[in-house]
């Protein structure tokens, strides 16, 4: 019995210290037009685009992406090349949703999250698109594709978006 006490203690330990560890990339407490306009001033010195993700550390998919561009080496490296990444925290009680931001990017919340949102340096809507396209198609495998994740991220570059960059007939 002993042995199973310590057994279940350290588990909960364990657990506890692994739940407080798991990092938490939406800031709570954010301003996000004020975000908002750093990273379309941003974009626009640096010539990028900005890559809104809508979603919270509430949302187990939104936390899934955030952690696959980040960690992978090779969307990590588009995204940066690319893109002013900003996540904009969407509070799980919806009571406290800024319903006017919605409004202002066509209610993008209507997808669902994470919903992306796409702005030029100008702060311009290019593209709004939930994460459903990017998951597996195989419903055995969860989780998102890299690939059409990799596909999106350079569909909708700088360049990509640019008619100067196609060649004329």
């Amino acid at each position: 019995m002993k042995k199973l006490i310590l057994m279940f203690t350290l588990l909960l330990g364990v657990t506890m210290l692994f739940a407080q560890q798991q990092p938490k990339p939406y800031n709570e407490n954010q301003d996000a037009r004020a975000d908002l306009k750093k990273a379309i001033a941003q974009a626009q010195k640096e010539n990028k685009h900005v890559l809104i993700q809508m979603g919270g550390n509430w949302c187990p998919w939104c936390m899934k992406f955030h952690a696959m561009v980040t960690s992978l080496p090779k969307l990590d490296s588009i995204m940066k090349a690319n893109y002013v990444y900003l996540l904009i925290n969407v509070p799980k009680e919806k009571e406290k949703r800024d319903y006017s931001l919605f409004q202002e990017f066509e209610y993008p919340n209507r997808f669902g999250y994470p919903v992306f949102v796409i702005l030029n340096g100008s702060g311009k809507r290019l593209n709004t698109i939930d994460s459903d396209g990017f998951e597996y198609r195989n419903p055995k495998i969860i989780g998102y594709d890299t690939l059409k994740v990799e596909r999106f991220l350079k569909m909708w570059t700088v360049k990509a978006v640019d008619p100067k960059s196609y060649p004329k007939k």
